[in-house]
């Protein structure tokens, strides 16, 4: 009996789940150790957690292989397993739904910045030439109603020992499934196959046919203004992987912040951001939703922000340096300056400052009108955070000049990040002097809000992506600041009484209806209760 439940097939199923187990999850068992340690006689329940989720594994995977494609699929686990195992083992990753979103919408030069001499023996140890063994001398099966009957059989033999293995430690797994949810994300390849199928839903979900935008703040007008008054010209720069705790504006003790030192500018301090990835923070922040309401599968069948801006009469122009403007630019002119056709400024990549360049000529194109221009930045794109600036702004060192950051130091690592935001201090500074040349004519103004941070090895944990649930603080705390020109509504000296409210992403929307004085009953409470902080701040001080 034990034989035919035990057939060829679900034994080299078994056997690469154990591989998988012992090899591709030492992410899983340090976290499972952390909230679990041995010192305090947590031995048997740990183990019992290993064996659980390698019985659970199996289970998956001989569901997911049949017949002939048996060796293929198990081939596909062990090389998309050994990917998974680096990630999490280099950067303190895990791969959710998110993650493989932002894998799907890497773009070449992103992917080069992560491959590495590491990674490539993750691949080849853990995956090549395990899979090429499993294609190699993995039997035929006995035919479909053998294997069925097979699989059945071991499927509740799999099912009763799951139950074995949680019955001797029931309050350790009720604490262990209630109060570290967490723990499942390192889980691998289980975790990564549940998020894969998530995405995979979503995707067909929003593919099922054509999108009819619907309308956000249809209340929205635009407030009557003399002929005389200036038109507005807004520069929103959206960041990339910005930390306030980086700014020496913010108290940093590094001078990151040199050229926007001299400027009469205001760095909000307590901005918290949307996600943990620009997949998921860029459309968030135009999106009205906020993070609470937020969907990716379907914020794009709403308007945005900068729609309900272009429905007033405001010329929008998106200029990205990044990957694209995640859904948001796609009924503005959008330009993309990743291309060194359209970007004059490119060296060993293309700069931020490029999406300066001819600026002016369109401002001057149209007079009259209410300009709001977004430049998408590159900003501190890790991990090869040294390739984000030109060398000239390399003047913090030692500097990390690898993307395998566990070869680096700490201070390496930091340096290379801190001298990217040397660099976005630049190019802030750069777009202030752009816009004081319209000051006599225009009101103008520039916004700056990083999308999410970045982890740069506080907790074991590297780059960014992390689950919102237990996401630290230095992905979520994004560096944020405003800059007013002389004709602007509202005073520099105003705004710094607000420098320490507490702001997300879900402020853009609103904050941008008020700078172009369109008014909404959709903004009407998150702005009356910034008046309201405000007038408590002015009598204080």
């Amino acid at each position: 009996m034990w034989h035919n439940i035990l057939n060829a097939q679900n034994r080299w199923i078994t056997g690469v789940s154990v591989f998988l187990m012992l090899v591709a999850n030492g992410s899983f068992a340090s976290q499972l150790l952390l909230a679990y340690p041995l010192s305090d006689g947590n031995l048997l329940f740990v183990s019992s957690v290993l064996l659980l989720f390698t019985l659970a594994t199996t289970f998956m995977l001989l569901w997911l292989c049949h017949g002939r494609a048996a060796r293929w699929v198990l081939a596909f686990y062990l090389l998309a397993s050994s990917m998974a195992a680096y990630f999490m083992s280099a950067y303190g990753t895990v791969i959710d739904q998110t993650m493989l979103e932002n894998t799907l919408q890497t773009n070449a030069s992103e992917a080069g910045d992560l491959f590495s001499t590491s990674m490539l023996l993750y691949l080849l140890g853990l995956g090549v030439l395990p899979a090429w063994y499993v294609l190699r001398r993995m039997p035929k099966t006995a035919g479909f109603v053998t294997e069925l009957r097979a699989k059945t059989l071991f499927s509740l033999c799999l099912l009763v020992g799951m139950v074995l293995l949680i019955v001797p430690f029931t309050s350790q797994y009720a604490s262990f499934f209630r109060e570290h949810k967490s723990l499942r994300f390192y889980a691998n390849p289980t975790y990564f196959t549940y998020s894969a199928i998530r995405l995979a839903s979503s995707k067909i979900k929003g593919s099922a046919g054509p999108v009819v935008v619907q309308a956000v703040a249809p209340d929205a007008a635009l407030n009557d203004e003399p002929p005389q008054h200036p038109k507005e010209l807004i520069v929103l720069v959206v960041g990339e992987t910005a930390r306030a705790d980086r700014f020496a504006l913010n108290g940093y003790t590094k001078p990151t912040n040199p050229a926007l030192g001299k400027e009469d500018v205001v760095s909000l301090s307590n901005v918290n951001s949307c996600g943990t990835s620009t997949a998921v923070s860029v459309p968030c922040m135009f999106s009205l939703a906020g993070r609470e309401g937020f969907d990716g599968e379907t914020v794009h069948e709403f308007e945005n922000v900068l729609d309900v801006l272009k429905r007033q009469g405001v010329e929008i122009l998106w200029r990205d340096n990044n990957s694209d403007s995640k859904g948001v630019a796609v009924r503005l002119p959008y330009e993309n300056f990743r291309d060194p056709a359209i970007n004059p400024v490119c060296d060993s990549e293309c700069r931020d400052t490029g999406m300066l360049v001819g600026l002016e000529e369109h401002i001057r194109k149209h007079p009259g009108k209410d300009l709001l221009i977004v430049l998408h930045q590159m900003g501190n794109h890790g991990p090869a955070y040294y390739k984000r600036y030109p060398p000239e702004f390399e003047r913090f060192t030692p500097v990390c000049k690898t993307n395998e950051l566990s070869k680096c130091t700490d201070e390496e690592i930091n340096n290379a990040y801190d001298n990217a935001i040397l660099y976005t201090d630049y190019f802030l500074a750069q777009t202030i002097a752009l816009l004081k040349k319209f000051d006599a004519s225009h009101e103008t103004a520039m916004l700056y809000v990083s999308d999410h941070g970045e982890s740069l090895g506080e907790k074991g944990m590297y780059l960014h992506g992390a689950p919102y649930v237990f996401s630290p603080k230095e992905q979520t705390h994004v560096a944020s600041l405003l800059w007013f020109g002389k004709n602007f509504d509202y005073r520099t000296e105003d705004l710094r009484l607000v420098k320490d409210y507490p702001f997300t992403h879900d402020d853009l929307f609103c904050s941008l209806m008020l700078t172009f004085e369109v008014e909404s009953g959709v903004c009407a409470q998150r702005t009356d209760a910034l008046k309201a902080y405000f007038e408590r701040q002015r009598r204080a001080s």
